[in-house]
């Protein structure tokens, strides 16, 4: 019987960020309940917009090594470097159009980490996704952020046929798009055994209504992800044979 992970995965703690957040309590929520990171959205057509001002103000409430990501959509070079400059621990999110020569630029020649998203089309569509060949385009990127590709960049709360992805990706990945606590396991144990290291990354599925979280939801995607890494190490164990 095959593993589900290969021997240097099973034991990987899947990462959790928790994406658009406007409000203190929302912020406090995904501290309590184990967030690795939180996302505050630089884009004013966004639902979920905040200002650099206010993202700083609400990074202030976080405890060390939970970091602050800041996401933007085809803003010049210099706006990033400004907003940086503004939070200095942050890492930078690039979902929009951006080139490999823009996201280099925006974080001075890659010194500071960056994201950058892969819209996968919907449907059969996915299959023609190179997302090897892209993420070998943005080998300078810490992660390649997988979405569902829609209408605009993102928030759609929209999943994509995450079977169709290459079975061996060389790349940290982040999956988004559509994730709740209902289907994050599946994700997880399909896109581990796929990469490097996995994160999940959620917004809508977290939330009361538009911006706004629920702590409560927060709380149940974590322990969902944490379930299915306990999965995964419990069905690895029971796979290898003993000595």
């Amino acid at each position: 019987m095959t593993s589900l992970c290969t021997p240097s995965t099973e034991n990987q703690r899947t990462r959790v960020k928790i994406c658009g957040l406007t409000r203190e309590q929302d912020v406090d929520a995904a501290v309590a309940a184990g967030a690795d990171a939180v996302g505050f959205v630089l884009y004013e057509k966004s639902a979920r917009f905040v200002t650099i001002e206010r993202a700083v103000q609400l990074a202030r409430r976080l405890p060390p090594f939970v970091s602050p990501v800041l996401l933007f959509v085809n803003a010049g070079v210099g706006e990033v470097i400004a907003c940086c400059d503004r939070l200095a621990n942050a890492v930078v999110q690039f979902h929009g159009d951006e080139s490999p020569q823009h996201c280099l630029a925006a974080t001075r020649g890659g010194l500071r980490p960056f994201l950058r998203v892969a819209r996968i089309p919907a449907g059969g569509g996915g299959a023609d996704f190179d997302l090897v060949k892209y993420a070998q385009i943005y080998c300078a990127a810490q992660a390649i952020l997988l979405d569902a590709e829609v209408d605009g960049y993102g928030g759609g709360g929209k999943t994509f046929n995450w079977t169709i992805l290459p079975p061996v990706v060389g790349s940290h990945l982040v999956l988004s798009g559509g994730l709740t606590s209902a289907n994050v396991g599946d994700g997880i144990l399909q896109l581990r055994p796929r990469c490097k290291t996995l994160t999940v990354d959620v917004s809508s599925g977290v939330e009361l209504s538009r911006g706004i979280k629920d702590a409560g939801k927060i709380h149940q995607f974590v322990a969902a992800v944490r379930a299915a890494d306990a999965h995964i190490t419990r069905t690895h164990h029971a796979t290898v044979p003993s000595a």
